[in-house]
């Protein structure tokens, strides 16, 4: 079995585990086990300082990139283990099923008038403060949230995925991993999280733009969807999530962006994404969940199918 067959199967196999199963339960996920690993190192290591915070990325990342490329090692000794070493891994970094179940659980709430509980529930997706926010804050910052970690936590790990196979899908979740408890600014992360931060944005430098490009395709009106896409990704202050937040407004018909508050008094003022949109609402959350899945079916769809050429042209060289 070629690699490219391999990876391809594996890939569409850990998918389909993700939405039929959804995520391995909390105390035997990879991604849980590794927040502990570097939450351990953080407070043997941590110096206000760029060079420590890039000892601590190594020292994190480094374990789990071994564990990808030794998993991939069997693939070459015994291709017959490839599909499912990779689906293995696909399954373990992909959360497109919990991520819309949350978008549902959100939009079920907010469609109820259950205020109190859509904050509550808010915590699940993102770090805002959700104290005192109405419904088209609540389902503002969902869809913002659902779209941003489409991205990170589907699109790059399947590109990476198809590029590098499990080296490449352990070790994006981990740089992921690692950007979200480290990498935000703040008195304490603003140097030693650096480095998280920047190696987290050129990973999903490709993968951002892929996931604004298959928004485009599964919305009713595909061509205004990537020209607001094009237009207004530059308002995000994020070099990548601007293009899967805008995607989502042009194709859901609302205005994403504004003030964000976060614990602590953080206030980040983000640039209007889809101006003259109208408010988001409950309904809105529900339609953005339903984009998450049919964005991760394309983007599985996608590998399958570059896995497919790859095979298809090396037989014709021969």
């Amino acid at each position: 079995m070629s690699v490219a067959r391999g990876r391809a199967l594996g890939l569409l196999a850990g998918l389909g585990a993700d939405a039929v199963l959804g995520d391995p339960p909390n105390r035997w996920h990879p991604t849980a086990w590794f927040g502990t690993w570097a939450g351990w190192l953080e407070r043997r290591c941590y110096a206000d300082s760029v060079p420590a915070g890039v000892g601590h990325v190594v020292a994190a990342v480094a374990p789990v990139t071994l564990v990808g490329v030794g998993v991939e090692a069997l693939g070459r000794r015994w291709p017959w283990l490839r599909p499912g070493c990779t689906a293995l891994a696909t399954w373990a970094v992909v959360g497109a099923h919990s991520l819309a179940h949350e978008g549902r659980t959100m939009a079920g709430r907010l469609e109820a008038g259950d205020l109190p509980g859509a904050r509550e529930q808010l915590s699940h997706l993102c770090g805002r403060q959700a104290a005192g926010l109405d419904e088209p804050e609540l389902a503002r910052a969902t869809i913002e949230s659902l779209a941003e970690n489409t991205a990170d936590s589907v699109v790059a790990s399947v590109f990476w995925g198809a590029l590098l196979g499990a080296p490449g899908l352990l070790t994006h979740r981990a740089v992921n991993t690692l950007d979200a408890m480290v990498g935000h600014r703040s008195e304490r992360y603003e140097r030693f999280g650096k480095c998280a931060a920047r190696l987290d944005d050129a990973l999903d430098l490709l993968p951002a733009r892929a996931t604004g490009l298959l928004a485009g395709l599964v919305s009713p009106r595909p061509i205004q969807t990537w020209r607001v896409t094009i237009r207004d990704a530059r308002n995000h202050p994020s070099p990548n999530g601007g293009w899967c937040e805008a995607a989502w407004a042009a194709a859901l018909g609302v205005a994403l962006g504004g003030t964000n508050v976060y614990p602590g008094g953080r206030v980040e003022d983000r640039g209007v994404l889809n101006p003259g949109g109208r408010p988001p609402d409950g309904v809105a959350v529900r339609r953005a969940s339903r984009m998450v899945t049919a964005v991760t079916t394309l983007a599985g769809a996608g590998a399958g199918a570059a896995a497919a050429l790859l095979v298809f042209g090396a037989r014709r060289r021969r």
